[in-house]
C-alpha cells in the first residue's frame, strides 16, 4: 500500500499523561502477557471515556526521545519513512472512523491522539517503551508506539516488513479506540485468558475493525479532501495477514517457549483467527461483521 504523494499529512497534536498500568489491547502489550503478552496490551484496567478535541500525533513524553514528525508533510513522506507513515495511517484510520460511526450505527467518533516516543514515556495506563509495544490507554484516550516497533515486528516476529503490516498495527489499537467509544473494551476487564475468553474476542474484533479500515482506506481523505491512500493491492492485504499471523499467541509461544504452545493463557487469539477476522471485516467492509462475542468460531 502506497500513499498518494501529494495528499497532506496533519501532524498537530497534544501530549500528556500520567502514571498508571497498561490498559488497553493492542499490538504491544502480548509479548509481555506471554512473558506477560503482546500485540497489545491486555485490557485489564478500566477507562474513563473523556472526549478530547484534540489532533492525532503527539511526540515526545517523560524518558523519551525526541521524534521529529515536522517533516512529515506529504504522502511521499509516508512512503519513505516508518514515523511518517504512522502519522499517515492515523489520518486515515479518523477520517474513516468520523465518517462511518455516525452513518453506520449512529455514534460519534472522538479523535485519539497517537503518542509517537522512542524510549519511554508516561501514559495514564503507565509506562509506556519498547517492551511493552503499542498500545491503546482507554483512561486517556492515546494510542502509544514506540518508533522502533516495527523493525521488531519484521526482525523478531517475522511480519513482511510491508507498508500494510505496519498500518495494520496502527489500524487495530484505533480499533480498540472504537470498541471504547462502543462501551466494548471494558469486557476483555474479567480476567479470563483462552481462546474463547473476551479478551481474546475484543482482540479479534479490534483485528476486523482493522480489516474494516482497510476496505475504506483508499477514500479516506486528508483536510484539503486530497485522497490520502492508493488502492490495496493483494501484496497489500498480504503484508496485513503476515503481521496478524506474527503475533498469534500460537507464534509467539512456540518462538518464546521452544515449540510449545499453551491455550489456556491465550489473550489475543490465533494467527489464524487473527488473520481470519481481519479478512472478515476487509471482505465485508462492515463493522457490522466484526461481532466476535456472537460465535463460538474463533
Amino acid at each position: 500500500m502506497t500513499f498518494n504523494e501529494g495528499a497532506n499529512l496533519d501532524t498537530s497534536q497534544v501530549i500528556g499523561g500520567k502514571s498508571g498500568a497498561v490498559v488497553g489491547g493492542g499490538v504491544g502489550g502480548l509479548l509481555l502477557v506471554l512473558l506477560f503478552a503482546f500485540l497489545g496490551g491486555n485490557p485489564l484496567g478500566g477507562g474513563s471515556s473523556s472526549a478530547f478535541d484534540v489532533n492525532q500525533v503527539l511526540t515526545g513524553g517523560s524518558n523519551s526521545s525526541a521524534i521529529d514528525v515536522s517533516q512529515c508533510k506529504t504522502g511521499a513522506d509516508a512512503n519513505e519513512n516508518d514515523v511518517c507513515r504512522i502519522v499517515g495511517t492515523v489520518n486515515s484510520a479518523q477520517d474513516y472512523w468520523t465518517d462511518a460511526l455516525p452513518a453506520d450505527i449512529n455514534r460519534q467518533y472522538r479523535e485519539a491522539p497517537t503518542v509517537i516516543y522512542s524510549g519511554s514515556t508516561q501514559s495514564a495506563c503507565g509506562t509506556a517503551s519498547n517492551q511493552t509495544g503499542p498500545f491503546y490507554c482507554p483512561s486517556d484516550e492515546r494510542v502509544y508506539i514506540d518508533a522502533s516497533f516495527f523493525d521488531q515486528l519484521s526482525s523478531q516476529y517475522g511480519a513482511d516488513g510491508g507498508n500494510l503490516a505496519q498500518m495494520y498495527v496502527v489500524a487495530h489499537e484505533y480499533g480498540h479506540h472504537v470498541q471504547n467509544i462502543l462501551g466494548i473494551l471494558a469486557k476483555a476487564q474479567d480476567g479470563k485468558a483462552g481462546p474463547r475468553s473476551n479478551g481474546v474476542r475484543v482482540e479479534l474484533m479490534a483485528d476486523c475493525f482493522a480489516g474494516v479500515w482497510a476496505h475504506h482506506a483508499a477514500s479516506t481523505q486528508d483536510d484539503q479532501g486530497n485522497t490520502l491512500i492508493k488502492p490495496l493491492t493483494r501484496k497489500d492485504i498480504d503484508s496485513a495477514l503476515s503481521a496478524a499471523a506474527a503475533v498469534g499467541d500460537d507464534h509467539i509461544q512456540a518462538e518464546l517457549g521452544g515449540g510449545r504452545v499453551n491455550q489456556d493463557s491465550w489473550t489475543h487469539g490465533s494467527s489464524e483467527s487473527r488473520q481470519r477476522w481481519f479478512t472478515a471485516g476487509y471482505e465485508s467492509g462492515n463493522l457490522n461483521s466484526c461481532d466476535t462475542f456472537a460465535t463460538n468460531e474463533l
